[in-house]
Order: C-alpha cells, then structure tokens, then sequence
C-alpha cells in the first residue's frame, strides 16, 4: 500500500472539512462540474486551428524551421501574415525553407549544441528592434544510441534544455515588450522516462550510471517542461505568458536517430501502428504549437488533443481564439519547479 506523507494528509483532510460546510447545491455543481474540452480533434490542422486569424503586425521566431512541426509552423504562421524569423542549423537550410513558404520570413541559423552560436544568433534578432510576439523552442534531438558529450554534459540535455534556456533568456526583453508574449518549450511525455530523483545536477554526463537513451530524452524533456513552469511563475502577473507543450508522436526527422532501436518505421506508420503518428509531416503535428500561444493561461502542458496529430503552432499567438472557450483543452500536470532549482521529481502517476 503506498504510503500517504503527512503533508498531503493534512492538505486532504482540509479540504475535506472545506467541501463539507459547502451548500448541498454549490458542491454537487462542483463534483458534477467538468472541464471545457476544445474543438479541435485528432485530426484537426494546423491551418484549421487557425482558421480566422489576422496576426499581421506579429513577428515569431521559431527554432528547428526547417522540418517537421517548426517548417509547419512557420508555414501557418506566416500564412496568417505574421512575420516569421526561421531559424535552422545552417543559414542554407533556413534560407531554402524560409524561401519556400509563402509570406514573410527570414531565415537565420544557430546550433543549439554551440552556446556561442545560440548568443550570436540572439543577437542579430534583437539587432531586428522588433518586439517578438512569440518565441517557439521546437528544435531538438531524441534518443541518442550513444552516450555523446558536449561541454562535458549529456547531448540531449545540452541541446534540447541548455541552448534553448540561453536563447530565452537572451531574447527575453525582446518577448516581454510584445503587448502579449509568448514562450513555448517543446517537452514530450517521455518526461516520464526522467530518471525518479528528476533532474541531475550533480550528473549531467550521466558517468555515475549506465546510459539509457530514453532516460536520457526523458530527463531533457522534464527539463524544459520545468523551465517553462518556472518562467511562467516568473512572469507571472504580466502579459507574457510561458508553456511547456507535448506535441504527440509525429511522422517528422526527430525519430531519425530511432533508426537502431529498430521501431522506426513503426512509429513513422511504417509497419503495424499507423495512428501513432500522422501519415504525413505537413498538416498535422504543429497545431498544439499553436494551441498554446492561444492560451492565456500559463504554466499548463496541452497534452491530449489525439494520437494523430499535436498542437505545437497554436501556442505561438496571442490573445483568445473564437473557438476557444476559456481554459480550452486538456492538460496534465507539471510539478512546479523548487526555488533549489528544478530538483523535482516527475509528476505522479496520478497527475499525469
């Protein structure tokens, strides 16, 4: 039987005492009450979701453009008239992707492993003198075979968490001066794969265990879920907003490297599970990137709108979507990150 620690006892037992001396009518509206659930489905799109908007006047930057969700978002974005600067690992690829979506864009390139090349390009977007109206950290790396070093740290974690944290922070004027900014961190529930004490401070090489590729993800991915909850919890009572978001699994080049655990073309729809990830990279997987940047609400982690498809493009605009009533959406929870920096362990079974 799972041991209940006297804290959560006391808080259960308090609440209790207060559902108790509610009104019969007031607690039955509460217990019967449910959350509003969104529009959009699994096979929703990413130009369904935002279908309607004007979001010309808008600058995003987005990093990983040149493929998969960021190409995607981007390509939406700047369909609905905002200006999008593409960022990719090499000024060539943004170029050819920022050249083959319609609107305006412009290309710029860092390499999320090179903190040097992440300041760099920072600088220039803010050498822009335009406020951003989003900044989307969609760029990353998954399931490395190999333990791989960089600056002495876990590849994954340096590139998926520690490039992106650089880059926020150094463009973090740059969103706060948008009338409503918006932060969105790619996470993934491979969270759960972090290791059971979260986040390792004290072994960031992963030299004190033996390497496991999924673990190693997971524990990038609970980092930057983590670093969107504590950047929320630093704007909050500001009109920026941060969110962490899981995408869903997709038929994008992040599944690259999954080549050697031999599941590949499973996940890609490939062999025997066509409804883990959408049949093309195109339409589908960016619109909870989107679903987002429409929420006003911060430090939540849209996880549920379908197995087919994600929603990474709408967590990139700002304001309220018509079809979106308040609080659209599910979401599981993220714990919130600990003044000690992120020592946390993952969310339980039950929070997730």
């Amino acid at each position: 039987m799972k041991q209940l620690d006297r804290r959560s006892f006391v808080r259960q037992a308090g609440l209790l005492s207060l559902l108790a001396c509610l009104p019969p009518a007031v607690l039955a509206q509460i217990i019967s009450r449910t959350p509003p659930i969104s529009p959009f489905g699994a096979d929703s799109t990413a130009e369904q979701v935002t279908a309607g908007l004007d979001l010309s006047g808008k600058t995003y930057a987005i990093t990983g453009a040149n493929s998969g969700l960021g190409y995607e978002t981007m390509r939406v974005l700047a369909l609905r008239g905002a200006h999008v600067i593409g960022i990719a690992r090499s000024m060539d690829k943004a170029r050819e992707a920022c050249a083959s979506v319609p609107g305006k864009t412009t290309p710029a390139f860092l390499d999320l492993g090179d903190f040097a090349s992440v300041v760099s390009c920072a600088g220039e977007i803010r050498a822009m003198n335009t406020p951003l109206d989003g900044l989307i950290c969609n760029a990353g790396i998954m399931a490395l075979p190999e333990r791989e070093l960089v600056y002495g740290m876990e590849k994954q974690f340096v590139v998926n968490h520690l490039g992106h944290f650089i880059l926020v922070n150094q463009l973090m004027a740059a969103v706060t001066a948008a009338p409503q900014g918006r932060f969105v961190i790619l996470s993934s529930a491979a969270h759960r794969r972090a290791p059971s004490d979260g986040i390792r401070f004290d072994d960031l090489a992963f030299a004190n265990s033996d390497y496991d590729a999924w673990t190693a993800y997971g524990h990038s991915k609970l980092a930057n879920a983590l670093c969107a909850r504590e950047l929320a919890r630093r704007l909050s009572g500001t009109s920026t907003t941060a969110n962490s978001v899981h995408p869903g699994v997709i038929n994008t080049n992040l599944g690259r490297q999954t080549v050697w655990l031999g599941i590949h073309e499973e996940y890609r729809g490939g062999r025997g599970h066509p409804d883990l990830c959408g049949d093309q990279p195109g339409p589908g997987g960016s619109e909870r990137l989107l679903f987002c940047r429409l929420q006003s609400r911060p430090r939540r982690y849209p996880a549920d709108a379908g197995r087919r498809h994600g929603q990474p493009v709408v967590a990139a605009l700002g304001g309220t979507h018509p079809a979106l009533p308040a609080g659209a959406g599910r979401h599981s929870r993220i714990t919130p990150a600990s003044r000690s920096g992120w020592r946390q362990r993952p969310p339980s079974r039950r929070q997730r």
